[in-house]
């Protein structure tokens, strides 16, 4: 599904077409499951004649601001959502298929913003589509105060926490670390292929217990999950430009014919493998991250008994900023002033 990078390249995108304008009118396809807790028709009539004050994502999360009294859309992609500007290519997640059309609107559409500027000339049409319908549109009064963001934790971009916070919710915990990245009640929009080259980078097994860990392992998961995010944002999510050493590179072969090969710092070729953890598939690179034979029958334990690898409640959720931290708390007082 789209993450962090994916999602922060869509904002962008429509920050850039709907900022400062009007949308003038909304055309809504009716889906009860997409549109949460708000009819499509509702759902136009809330937009419609409003200013577009600011465009903003959290997590995997992203919302429009908008100038006066009522509420403001909430955007979740789910797996498959997507947003294509007219005249332009849509933002596929990882690669644009082979077959498309000039279609407008686009198939699977649930919702068109018609936007126009201070002159009549300027104007932009902007789709919002999800084929298999795990998105959700949302109208919230406080974004940043109301689910889903309010139950989301630090944010790699906005709101990363010190080492020594991140360093306590990692202890805590006894899931595996690749299960802890993924619940967004601790880091919100990591995702399994951020999740993955996190991992990768810091040279840690998805599989490691959480409170396995050594200060010097906690510390790589915290820079390197800095470090994945950025990288991926300052490339606009194009792949295409990631570096050549990245994980994601080469991590498509899994059941295919042609595997995909990777080659180690050393020179020599590398394995990529894969394991399930926290029900996700993960790869991992077999020379470079590595279980110790203590570790190794640990899991093959929780495997035998049938258990999952279900994450422990967070005791302490302020210690990572999971409600109000830092930024959402700027934001709201930035709006408030304004």
């Amino acid at each position: 599904m789209p993450e962090l990078p994916e999602v922060e390249r869509a904002k962008e995108l429509v920050k850039s077409v709907a900022k400062g304008k009007t949308i003038i009118r909304v055309d809504t396809v009716e889906d009860p499951i997409v549109f949460s807790g708000v009819s499509h028709t509702d759902f136009a009539k809330e937009l419609t004649g409003r200013k577009v004050a600011d465009v903003a994502r959290y997590g995997k999360v992203f919302y429009l601001e908008m100038e006066g009294k009522g509420k403001s859309p909430v955007l979740h992609f789910g797996m498959t959502g997507m947003v294509q500007l007219k005249g332009e290519k849509p933002l596929f997640y990882k690669e644009t298929p082979r077959k498309q059309t000039d279609e407008w609107p686009p198939k699977f559409t649930k919702f068109v913003l018609h936007i126009q500027g201070d002159t009549s000339d300027d104007t932009a049409e902007l789709a919002f589509m999800d084929a298999r319908r795990l998105g959700r549109i949302r109208l919230c009064q406080s974004p940043l105060t109301e689910p889903p963001i309010s139950t989301l934790g630090f944010d790699p971009i906005l709101s990363m926490p010190t080492l020594e916070a991140f360093s306590k919710g990692v202890r805590k915990r006894s899931c595996p670390i690749k299960a802890l990245l993924l619940d967004q009640s601790f880091s919100a929009g990591v995702g399994n292929w951020v999740a993955d080259e996190i991992l990768y980078h810091a040279r840690i097994h998805p599989e490691r217990r959480c409170n396995a860990l050594d200060e010097g392992e906690i510390a790589a998961v915290h820079e390197k999950t800095r470090w994945v995010c950025r990288t991926a944002v300052d490339l606009n999510a194009d792949a295409s430009k990631f570096p050549e050493d990245w994980l994601f590179k080469h991590r498509w072969g899994k059941g295919k014919k042609q595997k995909e090969t990777f080659t180690l710092p050393s020179g020599k070729p590398g394995t990529i493998k894969w394991v399930t953890v926290g029900g996700r598939t993960s790869a991992f690179i077999a020379e470079l991250q590595k279980l110790t034979s203590v570790e190794r029958s640990q899991v093959a334990e929780t495997q035998d008994d049938g258990s999952e690898s279900d994450l422990t409640p967070l005791e302490d959720e302020e210690t990572l900023q999971v409600k109000l931290d830092s930024y959402k708390t700027r934001r709201l007082y930035t709006k408030r002033k304004t």
